[in-house]
């Protein structure tokens, strides 16, 4: 497990406030170094952690049909610019063998690989392959919706444009049914 280094990350901010012209020293500056530091250290937790670890627990139940948990609400950090992105993903998979994960791990699997610098697209199948390796189900659907302040506050600077990725594994990959109950679900 990596430490972070939060002393060097506190120098950074400070010569980041430097470089745009502020003083550092100013009152409301004073502690903004540690602040930035102790938010990057909570911001970026799951850089040392490992999605499939949720999976490691199974239960089994004579459940054969989806499993749907939607609206699981998740924030990020754009790789590309540092800056936040943040939204809901939504999980479906369908248990072979009646091999199923407790709820919640679904939503911890997506907050963990969220945790880290990271891309939209690398959630999305970062899940469902996690879910694919370590569940073995007949398939996994994920997909992600997500505001980027990339876009919103720089750039093209267009607020509440949606960002939105799916992947599709197993079944889902071939089934059109299958993939059209899902979506249905989700209206």
């Amino acid at each position: 497990m990596t430490k972070m280094d939060l002393e060097k990350i506190e120098k950074a901010i400070t010569m980041i406030l430097e470089a745009v012209g502020e003083d550092p020293q100013r009152e409301g500056l004073l502690d903004t170094p540690k602040r930035v530091a102790k938010m990057y250290a909570e911001v970026f937790e799951g850089l040392d952690k490992d999605p499939r670890q949720y999976f490691e627990t199974v239960f089994h139940e004579n459940h054969d049909e989806v499993v749907l948990v939607k609206d699981i609400p998740f924030h990020s950090m754009c790789e590309h610019h540092l800056v936040p992105f943040f939204g809901h993903a939504h999980i479906a998979y369908i248990p072979r063998n009646g091999v199923v994960a407790g709820l919640s791990k679904l939503a911890r699997a997506v907050e963990t690989t969220a945790k880290r610098p990271q891309l939209q697209e690398r959630i999305t199948s970062t899940v469902a392959n996690a879910m694919m390796e370590m569940l073995n189900p007949i398939g996994v659907y994920v997909i992600i919706e997500a505001e980027h302040m990339c876009m919103t506050m720089r750039g093209i600077k267009k607020p509440g444009a949606k960002t939105v990725t799916t992947v599709a594994r197993g079944i889902y990959e071939h089934d059109d049914v299958k993939r059209a109950e899902i979506l249905s679900l989700l209206k």
